[in-house]
């Protein structure tokens, strides 16, 4: 009952010191006195002592009893002592209660009757029609409420009137609440998840909800297409030339990477992006906090380390740490009293609390991504070759579950094991050479297998278009190498490209800087967006429709904090690797899905 007490303390002080007694109640000073003392027992945290002055208050009073013992009650309760308070629950007069009182009262009764086991009186004193409760209440209401509606049966209902209450919550609290949402959804099993999600309109505030609890669940799901409107950074009227909308930038700023251990390399990478954009700012006269790095060793242990000494430097806002399990070891903190940008998501794929975004390049992005750009291309039948490693595995589902919900098939699904370089039975398993003109072949695999894989389909006269993850393509030209890659599109950060203005230049820096060339570059993308999404991470999460034109992809925010992004979508032209004309055009930009992956630095998931 964390939530509950602590959300009455406040209010039962706040209203004792009111002095909130009938106004046709004339009181004596010795009783306005005596009730400012009682009052200021409360305050001290002398909630027994509290309790006893109001009821002696009762005795005397001849017009406030009733508003005496209600005081009592409230002070029992915060004490912890609801028994003591029931006891003279019974005596106090409804009618007689004036403004708020009559709700404080039902709330009182309801949380007694819970403790009880008497959920359905519980129920009754929450949902009584009519009754208009103050909005100091209502957060107390709902999850009375919420615990009513758990305990006879109802998950959904408690889950919604937690969904209520997500929005006014904080830190911990808010953490809490979120994860009894979905541990409600969850006992509802998937096929019923599946049926609401089925019946609801986008708009729906619970889609977002069933959604994460099927991915909970194992399920990989669909997610509406991010509305991509507003520019982050737009100059406000009237102001300064450097004055720009949502741009906050803290005082000081801690970046949390591996600098040791298995996942220094991509540290390394992550951290030049980062300081290059840094440098990148001076050139736009932009506000640089000082920064700090810490090495978080790749470890849970080692990140929180980072964290609290960061803390203890001074830092207000936090970047990293890279690794699933590093971020995990953060979120599972009691308190996190800084400010955290996690560069990756948990791998038990709770939900941020406030306080806390999420960005990570993870392959469900990208198999989403192909599903919505094949089916923008008019093909709505897919043939899937994937690797057997995880990320293939996991770009693959997401890729099924977008295509599906978008009204496509896919007619067959093969994965490459091992090492081998013989795909024949593969692809005759396939079926794939007498398809229709609405079929396409979506792989994500490293170039060497596809290299190997695209010749023996064309061998098979399979002529199908063939769309691709990021992996195909090395972050490098060569025309030799990839001449059996000719025709594949696949979706990469448009910096890799040039395709985002604005940034510098991709070249330049790979010239200078090894960490910006082949596929380590989409880490050093990946760096420098950490540093761009700074000052915009409060206004991407409170404003649907605000993107950042980002190094990895327009960024934006959905509801929890997550970043989710947006991709440019390049072909294999003469063996040399082009963007395609209108990729970034924000009016079809294609939608992206941030599911938690597997133990990996995020450029690989």
């Amino acid at each position: 009952m964390r939530l509950i007490r602590a959300t009455g303390l406040g209010l039962m002080i706040s209203l004792a010191l009111a002095g909130c007694v009938p106004p046709s109640v004339t009181r004596t000073p010795a009783e306005v006195s005596a009730e400012e003392s009682a009052a200021a027992m409360a305050r001290d945290g002398h909630f027994d002592q509290a309790a006893q002055a109001y009821l002696a208050l009762a005795q005397s009073s001849t017009g406030a009893a009733d508003h005496y013992r209600l005081l009592a009650a409230e002070a029992y309760r915060q004490e912890g002592r609801l028994e003591q308070a029931a006891s003279f629950l019974p005596t106090i007069k409804r009618q007689r209660l004036t403004g708020d009182e009559p709700v404080r009262l039902d709330l009182l009764q309801a949380e007694f009757a819970l403790s009880q086991n008497n959920p359905q009186r519980a129920l009754q004193l929450t949902t009584q029609p009519g009754v208009a409760v103050p909005a100091s209440l209502q957060l107390r209401q709902l999850e009375l409420r919420a615990k009513a509606m758990d305990a006879t049966g109802d998950p959904w209902g408690a889950a919604r009137s937690r969904v209520e209450m997500d929005d006014r919550l904080s830190g911990l609290d808010q953490t809490q609440n979120r994860k009894q949402i979905l541990s409600q959804l969850g006992k509802l099993g998937v096929e019923p998840l599946k049926q609401r999600a089925g019946a609801m309109q986008q708009g729906d505030r619970m889609l977002p909800w069933i959604n994460e609890a099927l991915s909970q669940l194992g399920v990989a799901v669909a997610r509406p297409q991010p509305a991509l409107e507003q520019q982050v950074g737009t100059m406000i009227p009237g102001q300064d030339a450097n004055v720009r909308e949502g741009y906050k930038m803290p005082e000081r700023v801690a970046l949390l990477l591996p600098a040791s251990g298995s996942f220094a390399a991509a540290g390394a990478a992550i951290r030049e992006g980062f300081f290059a954009a840094y440098a990148d700012a001076a050139r736009n006269k932009a506000p640089r906090p000082p920064v700090k790095v810490y090495d978080s060793g790749g470890t849970p242990a080692g990140a929180v380390k980072a964290y609290q000494q960061a803390v203890a430097d001074g830092a207000r806002l936090v970047v990293g740490p890279l690794t699933r399990s590093e971020v995990s070891a953060l979120f599972g903190q009691a308190q996190l009293p800084v400010q955290l940008l996690a560069l990756n998501h948990p791998d038990d794929k709770s939900l941020p609390a406030g306080g806390v975004a999420e960005f990570g390049l993870l392959p469900e992005t990208e198999g989403a991504q192909a599903a919505d750009h094949m089916v923008e291309r008019g093909l709505h039948t897919a043939y899937v070759v994937v690797t057997g490693e995880d990320y293939g595995q996991r770009a693959a589902n997401a890729f099924k579950a977008e295509l599906e919900a978008r009204g496509g098939k896919v007619a067959a699904m093969a994965t490459l094991n091992g090492s081998g370089v013989n795909y024949a039975s593969l692809i005759a398993g396939l079926n794939a050479a007498n398809a229709g003109d609405d079929a396409g072949v979506f792989i994500s695999m490293r170039p060497q297998q596809a290299r190997l894989l695209l010749p023996q389909l064309r061998l098979a006269r399979v002529s199908l278009p063939v769309f691709a993850t990021s992996h195909v393509y090395a972050g490098v030209d060569d025309a030799g190498a990839n001449h059996d890659l000719e025709g594949v599109e696949f979706c990469d950060a448009p910096w890799l490209f040039d395709a985002q203005p604005g940034l510098p230049d991709h070249g330049e820096i790979a010239a200078q800087l090894p960490s910006a060339r082949g596929p380590a570059a989409r880490l050093f993308a990946f760096g420098m967006d950490a540093w761009n999404l700074i000052p915009y991470v409060d206004w991407l999460r409170e404003h649907t429709g605000s993107y950042l034109p980002g190094a990895s992809g327009q960024l934006t925010a959905d509801q929890f904090g997550r970043v989710r992004r947006v991709l440019v979508w390049a072909k294999f032209q003469d063996g040399l690797a082009h963007p395609l004309s209108g990729s970034l055009q924000m009016d079809s930009a294609p939608p992206q899905t941030p599911p938690a992956g597997t133990e990996q630095p995020p450029s690989q998931g």
